[in-house]
């Protein structure tokens, strides 16, 4: 293996989760061309370079893009940073004159980087503006929870934070505005909640996940961009994704046994396509995988992570047909 230098600008923490075994899932070889389409702090796209591949690094944030500036210079042009949404990989690709790759790396939500900001707003651990972009444009979770319907705020948590009492924490944040700290909108929801300082888990929580999600159209871009990986692979590419909580491990799990083959017999109420059904585009390589006790130990937040890594067969792409979660 070609072994590639170090810009120096590394954080150890903001390694990112399972990596040894999203690296050995990707198989990467000296020469192959890789996409690694959520760049974050550089982690994936670090090992892949050390492994000898040419890396195609997409994120939307414009911070990451300035940060992996460094990195790209210390890679010899190996390294290419792609201001985009990784649902959109096919057509930057193109216009760079990229072909089929040989593998696709997906480590899906909020970076590390993102969350440790206060002034990024998307977490209650340190105060800050409500804000939550990760394209730092568009409405912000401050606008959101200050101009929003009730009713839509309710709909959001309940079918993006999967908070069972999203009505009563809706109708707390409509009453408290204006609301334009993080601190603030946690305290509402504690109150909204009637949290305990003593319990494990933050009510918080799940609020800030649905806003976020909601803000970033997050699922709808994870759903594009597991088509996107489908159209750009080449045959006997690898696909790793790694996914935070049930919402986008659904989406994940689902796509890899549609495009597999893999989905239950059809029914009186669901017929089965059969065999003029699209042929399989993808077969699974591996089982999932979650972190183990050692990772755990020194990065808490492998604890929810899944990995699921699937090639890529010589199948053409299926037809796309996106679902959004909400519009």
């Amino acid at each position: 293996m070609t072994g590639a230098p170090d810009s120096g600008a590394h954080d150890p923490r903001h390694d990112p989760v399972l990596l040894t075994e999203v690296v050995a899932g990707l198989a990467p070889a000296p020469g192959e061309v890789m996409v690694d389409g959520t760049f974050g702090a550089g982690g994936y796209s670090r090992a892949l370079l050390a492994a000898g591949a040419h890396v195609y690094a997409f994120d939307r944030d414009p911070d990451a893009i300035r940060e992996g500036e460094p990195i790209v210079a210390a890679n010899d042009g190996r390294l290419n940073l792609i201001a985009e949404r990784f649902s959109r990989m096919e057509e930057a690709l193109a216009e760079r004159g990229v072909g089929p790759v040989d593998g696709v790396t997906l480590d899906i939500g909020v970076s590390s980087m993102q969350l440790d900001r206060a002034e990024r707003g998307f977490s209650f651990q340190a105060d800050g503006p409500l804000d939550m972009r990760m394209e730092q444009e568009g409405e912000s979770a401050a606008d959101f929870v200050n101009h929003a319907d009730e009713s839509l705020i309710a709909d959001v948590l309940y079918a993006l934070g999967e908070e069972p009492r999203a009505r009563r924490v809706a109708k707390a944040i409509v009453a408290a505005r204006p609301i334009t700290r993080t601190g603030e909108l946690a305290e509402v929801v504690r109150r909204a909640l009637g949290h305990k300082p003593h319990e494990k888990k933050d009510p918080a929580t799940r609020t800030f996940q649905a806003i976020r999600i909601y803000l970033n159209r997050e699922l709808e871009e994870l759903e594009g961009g597991l088509a996107a990986a489908e159209r750009v692979l080449a045959p006997g590419g690898r696909l790793a994704i790694v996914s935070f909580h049930s919402l986008e491990d659904r989406i994940v799990k689902r796509f890899l046994r549609e495009r597999s083959g893999a989905m239950p017999a059809g029914s009186r109420h669901r017929p089965d396509a059969g065999a003029s059904g699209p042929a399989p585009s993808f077969e699974a390589v591996a089982k999932p995988v979650r972190a183990g006790e050692a990772e755990l130990a020194r990065n808490p937040r492998a604890r929810s992570a899944t990995l699921r890594v699937a090639r890529r067969t010589a199948a053409p792409a299926w037809p796309v047909s996106p679902k959004g979660v909400l519009s």
